[in-house]
């Protein structure tokens, strides 16, 4: 019996799963193989959200897998040692996966394919299963690769994409093949409302989308009160929705609000070829200014305020409260948050790129570190001096408090516009708000960060 193995990464869905598909092609029983590997818990992945969300994914996967007469194979420890046992115990001929863009993913694969053709068995690794467009498809005519998105998403929207796959009907699995019970959820420190994972909860969640939200999204995806954006991004971090098929899906469905969507799909390629040509973007300033950013130990106040939700600015504290509920921010309130952290309070953002990763579900290096770097003006950003005024985007993208009253209690009895200001307001008794003041004026965080980047006397 010809036999291959699957190894799943992050790709936890049987619809448009290229791997998958080239795997039941070509042999007549698979291995559906996960691997809880050790070495991840370096690369910053397993917080307690995305733990609890791997946890859905992974019974998801298993329960569908078994509906079509299969099963998910858990193993634990390390993935190159894991696949190897897993080939043996099956006498697989072959070995098939995703491909990665992190240096982690890169070695991980350099290793496994060293050991498979060691032993006389090949990897095949499949493009386009967690991108649209992989990184090194299109690149600049003097570089190796893109670094402002306006040429690179020219060039990516006339990149023809590969047509989504089917799910399978039959999933055959080596009965020789054992492994472990996928491991109960322990953690704690998870968000209250952390949605589902899993493909089940992905699709229904992209059905309903498609219906209610997706012809409007042009016009209500900056509106932080409305919450009216798609909310994918933790299914496209855990691969239970495929990029491809989103892209495909919203192009036939068409209009403006379908176009918006797209372009937001794009920027996701366009951090992953910026990662995977440089990987110590992950870490380090991709265009250093040479700040002498604040830390820990000399603005631990500020930025445990910052963290709290406790600055005194109701939009950002809404947002950083939404984050530890949710697991998850509005993407507004992401550029928001990021910019008075670095430029107002000119704090390290890497400092807030660790926070960020800890807490959201969707918490991923590529999106994270590189917006972060775009707010901070290290990274993509054309231009890194912009700071984001909290008050001015609060009242232009929450003009009646709607997302402030949501998450900041104590400013429900103040109405719009003043609640994104309320020390404005003459005769508000603050003290019974229970509301700090803000922890810098505006004006004087603008005054250090422009003192800093040495843009004026």
């Amino acid at each position: 019996m010809h036999v291959s193995v699957v190894l799943f990464t992050a790709d936890l869905r049987l619809h448009d799963h290229p791997p998958l598909r080239a795997a039941l092609d070509a042999a007549d029983a698979v291995v559906p193989l996960f691997v809880l590997d050790p070495a991840i818990e370096d690369t910053g992945f397993p917080a307690p959200n995305r733990r609890a969300f791997l946890h859905d994914c992974l019974a998801d996967l298993d329960a569908s897998l078994r509906e079509r007469g299969g099963r998910l194979v858990v193993r634990r420890g390390d993935t190159v040692a894991q696949v190897c046992r897993a080939v043996t115990e099956a006498d697989a001929c072959e070995v098939h996966m995703s491909a990665g863009h992190s240096a982690f993913a890169a070695h991980r694969e350099e290793r496994l394919r060293t050991a498979l053709e060691g032993a006389g068995r090949r990897l095949f690794v499949h493009d386009a299963v967690t991108v649209a467009v992989p990184p090194g498809t299109i690149t600049p005519a003097t570089a190796d690769h893109f670094t402002v998105f306006t040429p690179y998403h020219r060039h990516w929207e006339s990149t023809p994409l590969r047509a989504p796959v089917a799910a399978p009907r039959r999933v055959r699995v080596p009965d020789e093949v054992g492994g472990e019970e996928i491991p109960p959820l322990t953690d704690t420190g998870v968000s209250p409302a952390l949605p589902p994972g899993g493909e089940g909860p992905a699709r229904a969640q992209l059905t309903a989308y498609w219906r209610t939200g997706l012809d409007a999204y042009d016009d209500t995806r900056d509106d932080m009160g409305a919450d009216a954006t798609s909310r994918f991004s933790a299914h496209l971090h855990f691969g239970t929705l495929s990029p491809v098929e989103l892209v495909q899906r919203a192009r036939r469905h068409g209009g403006a609000g379908a176009q918006s969507f797209v372009r937001q799909l794009a920027w996701r390629d366009f951090h992953r070829q910026v990662l995977a040509a440089r990987p110590h973007s992950a870490h380090a300033d991709l265009r250093t200014q040479h700040d002498q950013w604040r830390t820990e130990r000399s603005a631990r106040p500020d930025i445990d305020a910052w963290r709290e939700g406790r600055t005194g600015y109701p939009v950002i504290d809404a947002a950083m409260r939404q984050l530890r509920e949710e697991g998850w921010m509005h993407n507004r309130a992401r550029l928001l948050t990021a910019s008075f952290l670095t430029k107002t309070l000119y704090v390290d953002w890497r400092i807030g790129a660790a926070h960020f990763l800890y807490w959201l579900v969707d918490g991923d290096v590529a999106n994270n570190q590189l917006n972060w770097q775009w707010m901070a003006g290290t990274g993509t950003d054309t231009r890194p001096n912009r700071v984001l005024n909290p008050v001015t985007q609060a009242k232009k993208y929450d003009p009646q408090g709607v997302y402030v009253h949501r998450w900041v209690p104590e400013l429900r009895g103040v109405d719009a516009p003043g609640v994104h200001e309320p020390w404005r307001l003459p005769g508000l008794d603050r003290a019974a708000l229970d509301y700090p003041d803000p922890v810098i004026a505006l004006a004087n965080g603008l005054d250090r960060f422009r003192r800093a980047r040495g843009k004026q006397p």
